[in-house]
């Protein structure tokens, strides 16, 4: 008895061609699928070094002769950024001053850092302290009054009054904020009023007053 569904050698060969056929068509379609496309030509570029880092303000006051130096980081880092110098006194510093008598300080204020400045700004004090000086004090209560200053940057009057008027004053915009290793040149002169009498004898006269770069 013959088998219905037997395939005869005949009907095969004509099969495998077309089979074999279709195999190659298929797997030139995997390929093309995998790969885009025929071609053999290729570009490509890779970016190994992309940062971004940020830079330092660093504030630093120095005296005339540069003998004493202050820095925004000597109270403890960048990170803290700010610092009390106590070491450079802008008002002279003198306890013989007479009526009529000035004294003048000059100091530099550089900026240290890598970044320039964008704002530079001088803020005084709320109050300005009286206080004995020496065993030998006058009665009077107003010196503040009596002491006058004039703040100097190169030909730019920066102030000009008495200690009374620079204390609790605004925050004043200085002329020039300095890039990134530039210096700023000022001058304090202070001048005890020609007008005091003896009662302001044995006297002194104090304002804080802190420097303060943006960026």
């Amino acid at each position: 008895m013959s088998n219905p569904l037997r395939t005869s050698p005949l009907k095969r060969l004509r099969f495998a061609p077309v089979a074999l056929l279709a195999g190659i068509f298929a797997a030139v379609l995997l390929s093309l699928s995998l790969t885009g496309t025929l071609s053999g030509f290729a570009a490509s570029i890779t970016n190994s070094s992309n940062t971004a880092a940020s830079g330092t303000l660093i504030m630093q006051e120095q005296n005339a002769n540069a003998s004493v130096t202050c820095l925004s980081t000597d109270g403890g880092s960048v990170s803290t950024n700010s610092a009390t110098c106590s070491t450079i006194n802008k008002f002279g510093g003198s306890t013989t001053m007479t009526p009529g008598n000035t004294v003048n300080t000059p100091i530099t204020i550089k900026n240290t850092g890598t970044a320039a400045a964008n704002t530079f700004t001088l803020t005084p004090g709320a109050t300005c302290t009286q206080t004995a000086n020496g065993t030998s004090n006058g009665t009077a209560t107003d010196l503040c009054a009596k002491m006058n200053l004039v703040i100097t940057s190169g030909s730019t009057t920066v102030f000009s009054g008495t200690l009374a008027s620079f204390k609790g004053a605004a925050a004043i915009s200085l002329p020039t904020a300095p890039a990134a290793g530039a210096s700023v040149p000022f001058n304090f002169a202070v001048t005890l009023d020609s007008s005091a009498g003896n009662t302001y004898q044995g006297l002194a006269a104090s304002v804080p007053m802190t420097w303060t770069f943006t960026a």
